[in-house]
């Protein structure tokens, strides 16, 4: 069987919507069909950059990262993405308008869907769309006979899938099945960010993580993207350069250090990080280990002022390998460049 990061990629169809009941199961079913797929970011975008439908890599992350109600013409593009038909892509739009609908308020003049547009009044036309999807009605019904049949269970697996997403995807995190936006705290340095910075020796060029002070105008957005359970990709949202996922760097001038690629990839091993609850748990203490080496990041030279870069060592106990991680709202915008690349 395939994998994805740790996580098994499920057999049989893609995943079904008809069970989301509120937009974060809605979006949890978006994921699950992302895992299903088997297809990075850069490669969705490319799929829907075929079918016309501009899709940036930082659009489909972020989007996947909130729990609100994605936009009708995002679910379109990225459900054709997915590899799925236009009946398929169908039964997507018909849940979401279903959702939209029942999050309609309900005691206006006019009711609106989730992403703002209006619940026509009774006797009213149907917009297009929607009739289009009331003339798939009969075919989703049999869909979702046919899903049964396949053996899908509640919700949007069926009864042989393993918990692909996790509820609680890291130990001592109250980070969400689909990920969450982050900052990553130096213990000893709580006042400043892992981010990007550079090598101080200036032996290394490019960008590479380092602590800086949190919020700077240009620095990346951290989003932490559960890949198996305890183990995460720290992806970076950056607003010039797109996603970029930190990698361990094994060799060269930058070794031990961690740079930003936009090559993320599902099995490379130097773009997961294990992360381990330590300490009371009220007190949000991890280990970050890289997991193509099982070592801990920590500060370089045990160095506490602002620009010491991140780098991976030998597990000491010492306090500089101690990090504290805040989850964090969603960003008010996301960077979606059509052009990716590390700085």
């Amino acid at each position: 069987m395939s994998q994805r990061g740790g996580f098994a990629k499920p057999p049989g169809k893609p995943s079904q919507p008809e069970h989301a009941r509120t937009p974060a199961e809605f979006t949890e079913a978006l994921r699950a069909l992302r895992l299903r797929s088997g297809l990075t970011y850069r490669q969705l975008e490319d799929q829907a950059g075929a079918h016309a439908d501009p899709l940036p890599a930082s659009t489909i992350a972020s989007t996947l990262g909130r729990t609100t109600l994605p936009r009708e013409r995002f679910v379109e593009a990225f459900t054709r993405a997915c590899g799925l038909d236009e009946e398929e892509v169908g039964a997507w739009l018909e849940a979401r308008h279903r959702i939209a609908t029942r999050l309609s308020a309900p005691d206006g003049d006019e009711a609106g869907h989730a992403d703002g547009t209006p619940v026509p009044a009774p006797g009213a036309s149907t917009p297009p769309r929607t009739q289009r999807w009331r003339r798939l009605a009969g075919l989703l019904g049999a869909a979702c006979v046919a899903a049964a049949a396949f053996g899908f269970g509640s919700r949007f697996h069926d009864a042989s899938t393993p918990d692909t997403l996790p509820a609680m995807p890291v130990t001592g995190l109250r980070m969400l099945a689909v990920g969450s936006w982050a900052r990553i705290h130096p213990a000893r340095t709580p006042e400043l960010c892992l981010t990007e910075g550079r090598d101080r020796t200036g032996r290394y060029r490019t960008a590479v993580a380092a602590q800086r002070l949190c919020g700077e105008a240009g620095l990346p957005q951290v989003y932490l993207e559960p890949v198996a359970e305890n183990t995460v990709q720290i992806q970076w949202h950056h607003p010039k350069y797109g996603i970029g996922c930190l990698t361990v760097l094994s060799k060269g001038a930058a070794r031990n250090l961690l740079e930003p690629r936009d090559d993320c990839a599902d099995d490379n091993q130097a773009q997961r990080f294990r992360i381990e609850s330590i300490g009371p748990r009220a007190t949000a203490r991890f280990l970050i280990r890289p997991a193509v080496t099982g070592q801990c990041l920590s500060l370089r030279d045990q160095d506490t002022e602002e620009g010491t870069e991140i780098v991976q060592g030998r597990c000491s106990g010492a306090g500089d390998q101690d990090f504290l991680i805040e989850l964090i709202p969603p960003p008010h915008t996301a960077a979606a460049p059509k052009k990716t690349g590390t700085t």
